[in-house]
């Protein structure tokens, strides 16, 4: 407590020290929170904005398979991402299943096999264009065709499945479009189409197992 009081003509301010105490504190805490404000990154902001999807795109093959199918994605812009460029601008390459070899963890010092085989590129921003998502039978261990499932989810605002189909890929360096879709002003996905385009940058010189 503090009070005034008259002493001639003086005026004389008795203080309690622990109310000072408490004064000094919240004025400690205070700046700290001021500096804690200035401090904080605007970048790690941003990386964390950019780390929402709008799309998912997935493709997976049968469970215990050692084969590698590789997802490409091209953009409007023209970059495009794969396992060759995981960042392509807004397209990120999240997955990269490369059948048995990556199919290994660990848990508590023991070896365990992680079966589900799948690739996942998100677009993470919702820029209006044409997107080209192509297959790529990149290696094989087991005999005969492969089946892939494509599918495209749009996750915001609501996740609901705007594309979805399964291909047969026939061995390896066999390249299929799966599907090519457009995204209106309003993020909106539409004009399906499986128009060929070759994505990949391989050039063979010689001819694959799988052709006649």
């Amino acid at each position: 407590m503090s009070s005034l009081y008259r002493d001639g003509h003086r005026v004389v301010l008795n203080t309690d020290p622990f109310i000072d105490l408490l004064f000094n504190c919240m004025l400690g805490f205070s700046f700290l929170y001021l500096v804690t404000l200035l401090y904080i990154n605007p970048e790690a902001r941003q990386a964390n904005v950019e780390k929402q999807a709008e799309f998912v795109i997935t493709a997976t093959w049968p469970d215990n398979l050692a084969d590698d199918i590789d997802l490409w994605v091209k953009g409007p812009d023209g970059r495009i991402a794969s396992y060759l460029n995981k960042e392509a601008g807004w397209l990120h390459l999240d997955r990269d299943d490369r059948g048995e070899i990556n199919d290994i963890i660990v848990i508590d010092g023991q070896e365990k096999i992680y079966p589900i085989n799948e690739e996942i590129i998100t677009v993470r921003r919702k820029h209006p264009g044409e997107y080209i998502v192509n297959l790529y039978f990149y290696h094989a261990v087991s005999a005969g065709p492969v089946p892939v499932e494509l599918r495209v989810d749009r996750v915001n605002p609501r996740f609901h499945t705007v594309y979805q189909d399964e291909y047969l890929l026939q061995g390896v360096d066999h390249e299929v479009t799966a599907v090519r879709f457009s995204v209106d002003d309003d993020g909106e996905a539409g004009r399906f189409s499986r128009l060929p385009a070759r994505l990949t940058p391989y050039a063979l010189d010689h001819l694959p197992s799988w052709v006649n």
